[in-house]
Formats: C-alpha cells, sequence, structure tokens
C-alpha cells in the first residue's frame, strides 16, 4: 500500500533563525515518523528577502526585472539548504531542489510570474528513494531557462501548486498563527478559532483583507480540490481546516481591509479614469454612484501611481477601511447590519453586496469597532443559540 503524501509549507518567521530551522525539522520528523511522504516548500528567512531588495535598490531605484528574480530567488536557496543540511544530520534523508530543479514552469512575467505547469518526475524520484524533498517556494523557471519569481505569497501559491500535481492528501501551510480566526484577533478580542472553513468562505476571507492565507493558493486549492490546513510552526494543535464548497454558518467571518482610498472625481470623467487604471494595472474595488458625486475606491498605496494621470479630475479623496462580512446568510444581513451600526452612532460610507458576503466602507477610526459590533451580534451571539440547546440537554 501507498504511503500517503503531505506537503508541508514554512513561512519566513518558521525558518527565521538557525533555533527555528531545528523546531521546522521536528514537525517534518514527526509527519515522516507517521508514514507519510513529505514534501516540504520553503520561504526565504525572515528579512531576506527586504534585504536584497535594498541590496539592489542601492544601486538603481527600479532595478531590473529579470536580474532582480535571479537575485531574489536566492533567499529561498538559503533556506530549503539549510533545513535539507538540518535533516541530514538528524538522520533522516533530505534533499533540496531549486524551483528550476523541481520543473516548476512559469510564464515570462518577471517578480509575479504565474505557474503553467510541473513536471513531478524529480520529486517522485527522491520520494521513492524515501527522502524527503525540499523546494524552494515563490521561484519557477521560463521555458527559456530564465529564473522567475511568483510575487506576493508565491511560496503559498508553489506548496498548493504541488500538492494538487504530486495529488497529496493534504497541504499544511505552517505559520506563526494556530488557525484561521473569525476576525483578526487583534482587533476582535473573542474571536474565535475555525476547526472548518469551506473554500468559497476562506477565498472571500482572503480576497478582502483576512492575511493568513494569501488568494491565489485558496483559488488553486479550491480548483484542484487539495485540503488546505492552517497550522502554527510554534504550537502543537489541529489548526484549521480549509476544505469543502459549501458555507453552513450565517456569518463565519469578518475581513478587514485599510488603507484604501475613495477618489470622488466629475462623472463625465469616469470611463477615461478607469481605461487609465487598467493600462496601469490598478485594480478598482468598487464605483459609487452617489446622487452628489461618483467615486472610485483603490488602494491608497496605488493612488500615488493615479496623481498625475487624475490632475484637475479629483474633486475630493479620502482613507477609509473595508470591512467585509462572509457567509451563507451574510447578503440577508446586510440590512440589518447597516440599522445596527447606526444604532451605534457609526457611519457608514457606502454599501456593496456580493455572493455570500457585504463589504461596508467606513472611516479609519471605526472599523475596528463596527468590526466588535457585528461580530458580537452575528458570530458570538449566534454561536451561543446553537449552544443553548445542547447545555439544556446535557442537564
Amino acid at each position: 500500500m501507498e504511503k500517503p503524501l503531505i506537503v508541508q509549507k514554512f513561512g519566513g518567521t518558521s525558518v527565521g533563525s538557525i533555533e527555528r530551522i531545528y523546531k521546522v525539522a521536528e514537525h517534518i520528523i514527526n509527519a515522516k515518523n507517521e508514514g507519510n511522504q513529505v514534501v516540504v516548500v520553503v520561504s526565504a528567512m525572515s528579512g531576506e528577502t527586504n534585504r536584497l531588495l535594498g541590496l539592489a535598490k542601492q544601486i538603481d531605484s527600479v532595478p531590473d526585472a529579470r536580474e532582480l528574480d535571479v537575485l531574489l530567488s536566492a533567499g529561498e536557496q538559503i533556506s530549503m539548504a539549510l533545513l535539507a543540511i538540518t535533516l541530514n544530520k538528524m538522520g533522516y534523508a533530505a534533499c533540496s531542489l531549486t524551483g528550476a530543479q523541481a520543473k516548476i514552469v512559469t510564464d515570462n512575467q518577471y517578480n509575479d510570474a504565474v505557474i503553467q505547469h510541473i513536471d513531478a518526475a524529480p520529486i517522485t524520484d527522491l520520494l521513492q528513494q524515501d527522502k524527503i524533498v525540499i523546494v524552494a517556494g515563490f521561484q519557477g523557471i521560463t521555458e527559456k531557462g530564465d529564473i522567475t519569481t511568483l510575487g506576493r505569497g508565491g511560496s503559498d501559491t508553489t506548496a498548493v501548486a504541488l500538492a494538487g500535481v504530486l495529488k497529496a492528501d493534504e497541504c499544511q501551510i505552517f505559520t506563526d498563527v494556530d488557525g484561521v480566526y473569525t476576525c483578526d484577533p487583534r482587533v476582535v478580542s473573542d474571536a474565535k478559532k475555525l476547526n472548518v472553513i469551506d473554500f468559497p468562505s476562506m477565498e472571500r476571507m482572503a480576497k478582502h483583507g483576512a492575511k493568513v492565507l494569501h488568494l491565489p493558493s485558496v483559488q488553486y486549492a479550491w480548483k484542484n480540490q487539495v485540503p488546505l490546513r492552517v497550522l502554527s510552526t510554534f504550537s502543537a494543535n489541529q489548526g484549521s481546516l480549509v476544505k469543502g464548497d459549501a458555507c453552513l454558518l450565517p456569518v463565519c467571518g469578518l475581513a478587514i481591509q485599510r488603507d484604501m482610498c475613495l477618489i470622488k472625481i466629475a462623472s463625465e470623467v469616469l470611463l477615461a479614469v478607469t481605461k487609465q487604471c487598467q493600462l496601469i494595472g490598478i485594480a478598482i474595488w468598487d464605483v459609487i454612484e452617489h446622487p452628489d458625486w461618483i467615486g472610485i475606491v483603490v488602494k491608497q498605496e496605488a493612488y500615488s501611481k493615479l496623481e498625475l494621470v487624475l490632475q484637475g479630475k479629483v474633486a475630493d479623496r479620502q482613507l477609509i477601511s473595508l470591512l467585509t462580512a462572509v457567509g451563507a446568510k451574510a447578503e440577508e444581513l446586510a440590512g440589518s447590519c447597516y440599522q445596527l451600526l447606526i444604532d451605534n452612532e457609526i457611519m457608514t460610507i457606502h454599501q456593496k453586496l456580493d455572493n455570500q458576503s457585504f463589504t461596508i466602507a467606513l472611516f479609519p477610526d471605526c472599523v475596528d469597532s463596527a468590526a466588535n459590533i457585528l461580530h458580537q451580534a452575528y458570530i458570538t451571539q449566534s454561536e451561543a443559540h446553537v449552544c443553548l440547546p445542547k447545555h439544556a440537554f446535557l442537564n
């Protein structure tokens, strides 16, 4: 009978020092001793990518994109080699592979490449030799042989893509948090860890600001039905499992996006501004058609790119934050949510309904209070109602 196969991914914090690399090795050895074949994907050590980028920018403020990928890919190679050395020293045969050696083939979009296909043969051969395989995340190679990097969250994407190709039983994402929470625990103190969350809900949470998993990795896992488990490198628990296509909770979570910008413009220039955003790669979250004005919502960091384009066309701009509720009945609850916030003297700027979610635009100083109010009303109290019959039965 063939052994089960798991893919484990460890982020930069997890491999941030030699001591932490030993801790990572223990997780891998535990999985191996439980009878699994193990493939590991690693990020660069915490801070290493920024250090390398800083070196490049000391030479050129806008480094050549191809050469920058060659440079940045070195960070993950350091991590994979150190981890393989550690495992071998501890008596467990391990072999490290770069993205190129693992035959992860991407398009030629430097700094933000997309995986096109993966030849699983090099990894499969090593697994058949009973070796632990360590793969550098965040990188691949073009058909021509040029090194590429996958952009933000690229190591997560590498792990999920490998899990799909290898038909892994589970893809485990180890990080510095112990799972997926109903809201950011730093904002909502009674946020609860979700034992299980479905793919559609996790995708919407990731899309709207939840940072525990990167959006492309969730989308790839959903498409290929690869079960994802989010675990902490630093504490022992079962984490949160992402699987399935159906959301069963009325509201399963709240996600926050800060540093968004509402740009008010004249209605006659809306089409021109929208086209300019498309040309320079700026995503428009929404277009708000107010009786008195029209506005577009973009990330604050994108506004500086738009300034030259929008000269003379901006009537006003202001920072805003977005709060998104995700769940099976989120759309139905939008009206009561709006009233609940008014009752608590919180003014909303705009609302947007989407499939099993609704998003509220708020002033930045209100978003944390709004998150706590909605979490208490739609998640904490909802859980209490579910628990009451159980307590009555037990008594």
